[in-house]
C-alpha cells in the first residue's frame, strides 16, 4: 500500500497515515483534544465518519479532508481581512469585502463534515460570533448602539453564546464611556426540529449590574460617580438587591425564530435564518492535547 501523509499546522492540526506496515482494516488518527470534550464527543464521531470513508480509498478522504481544512482557513482569513467583528458591527466593511466572506461561507458550507448537526455533541460548547449577514437580528441591534452613540460613549466589545444541554445563553459585552462595563444576556431554549434545523424560543432577557473600572474614568465624571454611588448606597435593600442581581426581563412566549445548521465542525458554526442570512461563529476553547487513536474499521 502506498505511503500518504498529511498534516496541517495550527488549529486545525489534522494528521492522518496510511502505511503499508498497518493492516488496511485499522487507521491510526492523530487529533487536537479540547479541554472539557468526552472521549464520545464530536471527535469521536467526525472520527468515525473519516474511518469509514477510509475503508473504500484513503486517497480520497484525505483529498477531501484537506480541501476542507484550506476552505475553513480561507473564511477565517477573508473574516480577518474585512476587519474582524468591530469592523462589521461599526459598518466599515466594504461591500467587495462582505460578498468576498459569503463566498467563502458557501464553499466551506458543501463541505459540511456532520450529517446532523443538531444532536451532534460538536453543538455544545462556547462560540463566538464572527460574522453577522445584513440581515441579522444582532447585527441590526448592535447598528442600533453605534448609530445612537459614538463609540467615545458606547462599545459593543464582543459576542458569544453558550448552548448545552436544549438551552442556550447569548451575552453581548458592552463597554460604557470607556470605563463602564456590562452585559446584556438573553436566554432561550433549543427544540429539535430535524437533522439541520432548530426553533429557538427566548425566554428570559437580563442586563447586568455594571462594573466601574474606577482607574479609566474621566476626571470630569468622577464627581458625578461619587454623587451616584452615594444615592445607591441609601436606597432600600430590595431595591439594592435588584440592582446587584441585574434586571431582568421575562420573553416566554414573545419571541421566537428558526434557523438550520450549514456546517460544523470542532471549531466553526455555521446558521442561517429562515431568510438565509449566514452567522459565522467560532468555538472559544482551544486544543490543549494532541492524543492519537486507532479505530477498527
Amino acid at each position: 500500500m502506498a505511503l500518504v501523509h498529511g498534516s496541517v499546522s495550527g488549529s486545525s492540526a489534522v494528521r492522518l497515515s496510511f502505511t503499508s506496515s498497518v493492516p488496511p482494516s485499522r487507521v491510526s488518527v492523530v487529533v487536537p483534544m479540547v479541554k472539557g470534550w468526552r472521549r464520545s464527543s464530536c471527535r469521536r464521531m467526525v472520527l468515525r465518519a473519516m474511518v469509514q470513508e477510509t475503508a473504500q480509498g484513503s486517497p480520497l478522504v484525505y483529498a477531501r479532508e484537506m480541501e476542507r481544512l484550506s476552505a475553513k482557513e480561507s473564511l477565517l482569513l477573508a473574516l480577518k481581512d474585512a476587519g474582524g467583528f468591530e469592523a462589521l458591527v461599526t459598518g466599515k466593511t466594504t461591500n467587495m469585502q462582505r460578498i468576498d466572506v459569503n463566498e467563502r461561507i458557501t464553499s466551506l458550507e458543501r463541505l459540511n463534515p456532520s450529517p446532523r448537526p443538531t444532536t451532534s455533541p460538536c453543538f455544545e460548547g462556547r462560540w463566538s460570533f464572527e460574522w453577522f449577514g445584513s440581515g441579522s437580528p444582532g447585527l441590526l441591534a448592535a447598528r442600533v448602539l453605534f448609530e445612537r452613540f459614538p463609540s467615545t460613549l458606547a462599545n459593543l466589545s464582543r459576542m458569544e453564546i453558550l448552548i448545552k444541554d436544549g438551552n442556550a445563553k447569548a451575552t453581548a459585552n458592552i463597554k460604557l464611556l470607556n470605563s463602564i462595563e456590562s452585559k446584556i444576556v438573553l436566554s432561550s431554549k433549543l427544540t429539535v426540529e430535524g437533522p439541520l434545523r432548530l426553533k429557538e424560543e427566548y425566554t428570559e432577557g437580563m442586563l447586568e449590574s455594571p462594573t466601574v473600572i474606577e482607574e479609566a474614568v474621566p476626571e470630569q465624571l468622577k464627581v458625578a460617580l461619587s454623587q451616584a454611588t452615594i444615592t445607591l448606597q441609601q436606597l432600600p435593600a430590595v431595591v439594592k438587591d435588584t440592582l446587584a442581581n441585574g434586571l431582568r426581563i421575562p420573553l416566554s412566549g414573545s419571541f421566537e425564530r428558526f434557523f438550520m445548521i450549514s456546517y460544523l465542525d470542532e471549531e466553526i458554526l455555521i446558521v442561517r435564518d429562515t431568510s438565509g442570512v449566514p452567522e459565522v461563529l467560532t468555538r472559544l476553547e482551544t486544543p490543549k492535547v494532541v492524543e492519537t487513536l486507532e479505530y477498527d474499521t
